[in-house]
């Protein structure tokens, strides 16, 4: 089967969608099939062996306290109807399909069996922030799929808000032969400390000022504990390091971006994972990563979490923005080391029905059932 993977967003900046796709690259292709992959490029692509088709040229664009960074060049369609031409798809695979503009250009000019994957929940997808005008617009290329996927419970009723009608729910994957418990930890950290592990962007919906606001009260009841935080940004960083400066919080390591190959490691190092997210999360895959490596997790109770995490099961779930019981919850688990393995235990027996080779295989089951029913 020849198939396209199309991502309206930048191919070069690391996310959520860019790693899905990438990941059904790799098992499509796998599996024997022709795989092309298209997207906006802000510099070369090289880790597809010349399967990465570039089109346009990324530009940030604002988007509900957000950027996105997408192509919005309306002269894209020559390029398309020739790529289109050229290839000859069965299979495209759209995406965030009414994204502009690139994938509501495929999806205008594709007479290939096409399929939409809704990642969102609540952010800045186009349709929460079109004129009417336009979500007419949108409303007849939604129409148009030929199938329709969600990868979460909360992504489908997000979607289905404005777009009503029927969606497979598929979730995210997680490649359990990177993330796997016989790595190494991190040297420095196994000095006897409890480490509590932060791993995402460092933006303001992922929780992190409250994670600090929780570790003051932590490290007054676990003073022999730390706090590690991966993950990229600038700005943010600065204001907290100034917070933890301010508030004489010992023990918080910025470690920064970290390389997927490198990232396993990380979770190895960490006793217990935390991700306070206050909302706009549509899935947890940071949550898979840590229980693929055994950790307990201590998150918040918002929608995505709750699709992937049961509290008192695989982890312990808080609301979101309350760092009083975030603080209580990670000192539970701090000081309760059968906990923290029953947790962790649970969480490892789960992650296995997230498993790429798996979800792969029902995405291709999908495209299968789209075009025996067109």
């Amino acid at each position: 089967m020849k198939i396209a993977l199309v991502s309206p967003y930048d191919f070069a900046y690391p996310g959520g969608v860019a790693n899905h796709i990438s990941a059904l690259e790799r098992h499509f292709t796998r599996m024997g099939h022709q795989v092309k992959v298209i997207a906006p490029a802000s510099k070369a692509i090289s880790s597809f062996n010349g399967h990465f088709i570039p089109v346009g040229k990324p530009r940030p664009v604002p988007a509900s306290g957000s950027i996105v960074r997408i192509t919005v060049s309306p002269m894209l369609s020559s390029q398309i109807k020739e790529i289109l031409t050229k290839e000859n798809f069965d299979i495209i695979h759209l995406h965030e399909p009414l994204m502009p503009m690139l994938c509501t250009t495929m999806l205008r000019l594709s007479h290939a069996t096409t399929i939409g994957t809704f990642h969102a929940y609540d952010g800045s997808p186009a349709y929460k922030i079109a004129t009417p005008l336009g979500k007419l617009l949108l409303k007849k290329w939604f129409k148009k799929l030929d199938g329709r996927i969600a990868v979460s419970p909360p992504a489908r009723e997000f979607v289905g808000k404005y777009f009503p009608g029927e969606f497979a729910i598929i979730p995210n994957g997680i490649e359990l032969e990177h993330f796997h418990p016989r790595v190494s930890p991190i040297e420095k950290y196994c000095d006897g400390k409890l480490n509590i592990l932060f791993v995402g962007r460092l933006e303001k919906r992922k929780g992190l000022g409250y994670l600090l606001k929780a570790y003051q009260q932590v490290k007054k009841e676990v003073p022999d504990s730390r706090l590690i935080v991966v993950g990229p940004g600038t700005r943010l960083r600065n204001k907290y390091e100034k917070y933890v400066r301010q508030n004489d919080l010992k023990n918080v390591e910025f470690v920064g971006h970290v390389s997927y190959d490198e990232l396993p490691r990380y979770y190895q190092t960490a006793d217990v994972f935390c991700s306070p997210a206050t909302g706009r999360e549509s899935f947890g895959i940071v949550l898979l990563e840590a229980m693929a490596l055994g950790k307990p997790i201590v998150a918040s109770r918002i929608d995505g979490y709750s699709s992937v995490v049961t509290s008192g099961v695989e982890g312990l779930l808080v609301p979101p923005r309350d760092d009083i019981m975030l603080a209580q919850a990670l000192t539970s688990l701090l000081t309760d080391k059968p906990l923290r393995q029953r947790l962790g235990d649970a969480g490892r027996l789960k992650v296995k029905g997230y498993d790429w080779e798996q979800i792969a295989l029902r995405v291709y089951e999908y495209y299968e059932a789209c075009l025996r029913n067109p």
